[in-house]
């Protein structure tokens, strides 16, 4: 059976296209809004990081209706690192909206994206957005995208399916380049012809496959994902099973039912098969896992989610300061919140250590890692990480490491610095176009792309823009530097002063301002040369009773101090080195604390 009434599609694009935008007109076009209701932009993106950012770090769903139809859209993260809740979400729709900007075209993560949709058969509609700007190139820009299609062999039905010029911010959409639009009527049209309706059984045996966990502080754990067959009730009794590892619970009874209407979640007494549906009432359900009526156990095969490409050493905190600000300081703590994201996060993997105190914690890349640090932190957590490092595998006996495909966009003069920086790093340019803005494409070792966002943005002076996808493994390139000045690092425990800091910010960069508490070890400053030096930023004006003939000499100023922030911290954070993350303060410092310990440290490894 075909079920007319309704249509789930997901909208997938590169960051940045206009994906949460879209979904904002679409919402007010829909009839969520009720008229001269005060709205906010991006109002998908609920989460307070979300927001600070301007990117979509979580998938998210919602519906709307036109005429007789529902509509089950879901809101995916563009960000390679999130690409994880894209692929698991992907099982909950029959077609996807793919979104590319009208001037930066496909991108590592459109590749990314289409070829998961393409992987599971889904059809695909194409819609070029930001069609208003100026520097618009719509024709070269579809001319990529069937070039990319037939790329990832596409069949002739996605090839032939019209192509949509909207602009997501006047919330207009139009066939026809030439025909500008009035709303989104041709989108919503456009939906309905060539997204396919759901088909399964509507009288078999109840059966859905959860891609999303969910938590409310008033049910645990809820479920979501979309009823394959059959009819859920409320209060009826099933049980959940995973294909893949073939466990299977005991009878649970379903103590909520909730459908998506808009923004909010509703309770619904019966849910039916095409459904996108919100499951209550089991403590321990995973995504990947099918809940099925007890009479018929039938797991669903859920998608592969690719493997996690760096990683990270998460530990217990023991610096000076350890304890002082955080609220979850032990290891039982912070073993406990790496767990409850595992069941998150199917991109996330967190493996045990031969210390209790430290947990080797693998994810997608450095954001991806990062946004959980954020998290934690921002939940009271303190702890130390480590520098990112990559995963290598053994691939026929050869060492073998992960190469992205990075794709930059930058002004035609600094086009050559960036070639010879990503060359240093051992990257390949595949194709470079363009005149006064030159597009470039390389195949980089993603170990290459650690700390050189900062160095791209100092180079292109802020005007590039740069982003990669996991591609391969290839065999090791070979040594890449890391980071080619050193660190100036605290003499003693204290409280930095005006006249310390001054004389330190002669060898370099200072990341710590007047009256901050510092210890011995810690990072104060970059040094301007290579290797470490140890300053003290503590030391205090000897007071005399001789009169200073000049003022000048009591006004001291500071003018290089440039603190970091969190991505900033892990990109300058080298193998000898941690950062401290507490809920008030991100601190960098060496493992060993003592310089003179550092010292024989460093010879006897020489020798």
């Amino acid at each position: 059976m075909i079920r007319e009434d309704i249509r789930n599609i997901a909208i997938i694009a590169h960051v940045d296209h206009g994906k949460t935008t879209l979904v904002d007109q679409m919402l007010k076009q829909g009839g969520v809004y009720h008229e001269n209701q005060q709205t906010v932009d991006r109002v998908m993106d609920s989460g307070d990081i979300e927001r600070e950012r301007g990117i979509t770090i979580l998938a998210k769903n919602t519906a709307v209706h036109y005429g007789t139809t529902k509509i089950n859209i879901v809101d995916t993260p563009g960000h390679a690192d999130f690409g994880g809740e894209v692929e698991r979400v992907l099982k909950m729709v029959d077609g996807v909206l793919l979104l590319v900007d009208s001037f930066e075209g496909p991108m590592p993560q459109t590749r990314f994206v289409l070829q998961k949709a393409l992987d599971l058969k889904l059809k695909v509609l194409i819609v070029i957005n930001k069609i208003d700007r100026p520097d618009a190139r719509c024709d070269e820009v579809v001319s990529e995208i069937l070039d990319l299609l037939i790329d990832l062999d596409a069949d002739e039905s996605t090839l032939d399916n019209p192509i949509l010029y909207v602009s997501a911010r006047k919330g207009t959409a139009s066939l026809d380049l030439n025909v500008p639009g009035t709303d989104l009527r041709p989108l919503f049209d456009a939906i309905l012809k060539y997204i396919p309706a759901p088909e399964g059984d509507p009288e078999g045996p109840a059966q859905v496959l959860i891609s999303t966990i969910d938590y409310s502080d008033y049910v645990g754990r809820i479920g979501v994902g979309r009823i394959a067959r059959g009819t859920f009730r409320e209060g009826m009794s099933v049980v959940h099973t995973n294909l893949e590892t073939g466990v299977t619970s005991s009878q649970w009874r379903l103590s909520g039912l909730y459908q998506y209407d808009g923004l909010k979640r509703v309770s619904a007494e019966e849910v039916r098969m095409g459904d996108i549906v919100a499951l209550c009432g089991v403590s321990d359900i995973s995504i990947g896992d099918t809940v099925c009526d007890p009479a018929c156990v039938e797991g669903l095969p859920f998608v592969k989610i690719s493997e996690p490409t760096v990683t990270m050493t998460f530990s217990v905190n023991d610096s000076p300061f350890a304890g002082r600000e955080g609220t979850y300081v032990t290891s039982r703590h912070l073993r406990a919140r790496l767990m409850r994201e595992l069941q998150t996060d199917v991109s996330l993997r967190v493996n045990e250590t031969d210390s209790t105190d430290a947990f080797e914690v693998c994810g997608r890349g450095e954001l991806h890692l990062s946004i959980l640090i954020e998290n934690m932190r921002r939940q009271g957590y303190e702890f130390a990480v480590s520098k990112p490092r990559v995963i290598y595998k053994m691939i026929d006996g050869v060492k073998c490491e992960p190469v992205e495909r990075l794709v930059v966009d930058t002004p035609q003069a600094s086009a050559g610095a960036v070639i010879e920086k990503i060359g240093r790093r051992r990257g390949v340019l595949e194709h470079m176009s363009g005149a006064d803005r030159v597009r470039l494409e390389f195949l980089v070792p993603s170990r290459g792309l650690f700390g050189y966002r900062s160095e791209f943005m100092t180079d292109t002076r802020g005007e590039g823009i740069m982003s990669s996808v996991f591609e391969r493994y290839e065999p090791v390139k070979g040594d890449i530097p890391h980071r080619n000045v050193g660190a100036l690092v605290a003499h003693e425990t204290g409280i930095s002063n005006s006249y310390g800091l001054f004389y330190a910010q002669e060898r370099g960069t200072l990341f710590i301002g007047v009256g901050l508490e510092v210890y011995e070890g810690m990072i104060v400053g970059q040094n301007a040369r290579p290797g470490d030096l140890v300053v003290n930023v503590c030391k205090a004006k000897h007071v005399t009773n001789m009169r200073n003939a000049s003022a000048s000499e009591d006004s001291l100023r500071l003018v290089s101090i440039r603190p970091l922030s969190l991505e900033e911290c892990l990109e300058f954070i080298d193998d000898d080195e941690l950062l401290e993350v507490t809920p008030k303060t991100l601190r960098m410092r060496k493992r060993i604390l003592n310089a003179g310990d550092r010292a024989r440290q460093w010879r006897y490894q020489t020798e």
